[in-house]
């Protein structure tokens, strides 16, 4: 979508972020998600924050970084909010579990690192994450999504023992991607996990 037919849709876009960030606690929080989905809307191979800021009218690239990266609402009740509104209108019938890999350049986002990247066909520095759609023959939404974060990428304060990275082709213990699937799959089906 271009600048033009965003703003066709604004209004409609502005009462579901009002719906979907009703738990988010603060007023710009909110107005933040605003910005943000409209920044996804927007034409543009690249949805980084520094990108979307540059194509959106109102885009503060710092305002978009601190709402995705330190803003303290919590994301669970914007995706049940999400899956409520979205299951009558797809009337899903399949459930769509799949990782999705995302190539990255250097290694300074969460969770990067040389692995198999199915979106390049080869190994890789990606990030892996695993989602949940709900789909029907005339439309498909992610419900719920999680980045991969294997051991080997923890933080150095996380655990004050070494942790060991997983050689290429190592079956983490407790399944991996798989057990992320897993639960990813019974979060949507309400049954916790």
């Amino acid at each position: 979508m271009d600048t033009h037919e965003v703003n066709r849709v604004r209004a409609a876009l502005a009462l579901y972020v009002a719906d979907v960030f009703a738990s988010a606690p603060r007023k710009d929080q909110r107005a933040k998600g605003d910005c943000y989905l409209r920044g996804l809307m927007l034409d543009g191979r690249r949805k980084s924050i520094q990108a979307m800021a540059s194509r959106l009218p109102d885009g503060n690239e710092q305002n978009l970084q601190q709402f995705v990266n330190q803003s303290t609402w919590d994301p669970v009740p914007v995706q049940r909010r999400i899956c409520e509104r979205m299951l009558p209108l797809i009337a899903p019938t399949a459930w769509v579990i799949d990782d999705v890999s995302v190539p990255k350049d250097g290694r300074m986002s969460v969770a990067v690192a040389p692995q198999y990247c199915g979106a390049l066909g080869k190994r890789a520095n990606c990030q892996v994450a695993v989602s949940v759609h709900a789909a029907s023959t005339t439309a498909s939404c992610p419900l719920q999504w999680r980045l991969g974060v294997g051991l080997g990428h923890r933080s150095p304060g996380h655990n004050p023992h070494p942790v060991r990275r997983r050689a290429p082709g190592e079956v983490a213990p407790g399944g991996g991607h798989a057990r992320h699937a897993r639960r990813l799959g019974h979060d949507a089906a309400g049954r916790g996990r």
